[in-house]
C-alpha cells in the first residue's frame, strides 16, 4: 500500500471505471478507481476534482506497460485537498507569448519539469566537478563598481549616497585576487548583460561558471575545460535520460564527448574559414558566424587557441614564444552552437 500527495494532471470517467494521473514533483502515476474498490464517499469524489487540484491518494501499485511510468496505482482512497479554479493551460497548444505570460503555471508541464531537472543535473555536477579538484567557491559580488572589460551593455543603479553601481557581468576580476590567496578558486552565479540584441546568442541574465587557478598554464587550462564539459554531460546523460528523451533530444552527438576534443589555434582556424569561404583579416576576433561555421564541422566540441592579443583582453598573458599571441583559448560546441567557454 502507497500513499501519493500531488497534483491532478488528468482525469477521465467510464461509468464504473475512472482514471486519474497524479503528478508528485518525481514523475506520473495513472491511479485506477473501480466502483466497490473504495469507499462509495472517496469514489463519487472524483466528480469534484479539476485539472490541477491537489490530492491525496492511496492504493496498491501494479505493473501496467501502457500507463505512464510503466505501473498503476489501484486506488483504495481517495482525499482532495484544494479544488483548483479553471486551469488556463490546456491541453491543446499554446504560444511562446501567452506560456510566459503564465510562467508559474507552465513550469509544471513535463518540458518544463525536465529542462529544470537538467539543469539541477549540471548545477550539482560542476560543484562536485571544482571540489573534488580542490577548487574553492568563492561568491563574487552582484553590485559592482565597474565593468570588468569595459564593456557598456551595464544595467546601472544607484547605491544609497555612495554614487552607482552595475549588476556583475562577470566575477573574473574577484577571482584572480582571490587565486593570489586560495590557489584554485571558482565561482557560480548569476550574470547580468544590459543586451539590445534578441538572438539566440545574446541573454540578459544567465548563469556562469568561473574557474581561476594561480598556476596553470594554458595546456593545464585546455584540459581543465575539457574535463568538466565532459564530466557534466556524461552525468546528465547517466542520470536525466528519461529527461533527454522528454525534450527529444538527440543523445548521439553528447556520448560522442567520451572521445578527446579537438584543438586549433587561431591561425589554423582561420585557414578553415578560408576553405568554407570565409575570409577574415588576421587579427580579428571570431565573430558568430565563424564560431557557428567552424563548429559544424567537428562532432564534438572544439578549443580555439592563442588568439592575436590586439583582440583579446588585457589581462590575457602573451605567449612568450610569439609575443603577438595571446595564452587563451575558446571552446565551440558541435552542431552550431558557437562559443560555451
Amino acid at each position: 500500500m502507497v500513499t501519493i500527495r500531488g497534483w491532478l494532471v488528468h482525469l477521465r470517467s467510464s461509468g464504473k471505471v475512472r482514471f486519474l494521473v497524479v503528478r508528485d514533483g518525481t514523475g506520473l502515476v495513472q491511479g485506477v478507481m473501480v466502483k466497490g474498490g473504495l469507499p462509495e464517499e472517496d469514489f463519487q469524489q472524483f466528480d469534484c476534482l479539476t485539472l490541477e487540484s491537489s490530492l491525496i491518494v492511496a492504493g496498491r501499485v501494479k505493473a501496467e506497460p501502457r500507463a505512464p511510468g510503466g505501473y498503476e496505482l489501484e486506488v483504495t482512497r481517495l482525499q482532495p485537498l484544494q479544488i483548483a479554479q479553471d486551469y488556463p493551460i490546456s491541453p491543446k497548444e499554446h504560444g511562446v507569448a501567452f506560456l510566459l505570460d503564465h510562467r508559474h503555471l507552465w513550469l509544471r508541464s513535463q518540458r518544463q519539469q525536465a529542462i529544470l531537472k537538467v539543469r539541477d543535473e549540471v548545477t550539482r555536477a560542476c560543484r562536485d566537478f571544482f571540489h573534488e579538484r580542490g577548487f574553492v567557491l568563492v561568491d563574487t559580488p552582484i553590485l559592482t563598481p565597474t565593468a570588468c572589460e569595459g564593456t557598456t551593455n551595464l544595467f546601472e543603479t544607484s547605491y544609497l549616497d555612495r554614487g552607482k553601481a552595475y549588476l556583475s557581468q562577470s566575477g573574473q576580476l574577484y577571482l584572480e585576487a582571490a587565486a593570489l590567496a586560495l590557489g584554485k578558486v571558482y565561482c557560480f552565479g548569476p550574470t547580468f548583460r544590459a543586451e539590445k540584441s534578441k538572438t539566440r546568442r545574446h541573454l540578459m541574465e544567465f548563469w556562469m561558471v568561473e574557474a581561476e587557478a594561480a598556476f596553470h598554464t594554458l595546456a593545464d587550462i585546455m584540459q581543465l575545460a575539457e574535463d568538466l564539459v565532459r564530466c557534466l554531460v556524461l552525468r546528465v546523460l547517466e542520470h536525466r535520460r528519461e529527461e533527454l528523451s522528454t525534450l527529444e533530444r538527440d543523445l548521439a552527438p553528447l556520448e560522442k564527448v567520451a572521445q578527446p576534443f579537438y584543438r586549433l589555434s587561431y591561425t589554423e582556424a582561420l585557414a578553415r574559414l578560408k576553405a568554407q569561404g570565409r575570409e577574415m583579416n588576421w587579427g580579428e576576433d571570431l565573430g558568430g558566424d565563424e564560431e557557428t561555421t567552424l563548429s559544424q564541422m567537428f562532432d564534438r566540441p572544439v578549443m580555439v587557441h592563442r588568439y592575436p592579443r590586439e583582440c583579446k583582453a588585457f589581462y590575457m598573458e602573451a605567449d612568450p614564444e610569439d609575443s603577438k599571441l595571446a595564452l587563451c583559448v575558446d571552446m565551440l560546441a558541435p552542431e552550431g552552437y558557437g562559443e560555451i567557454i
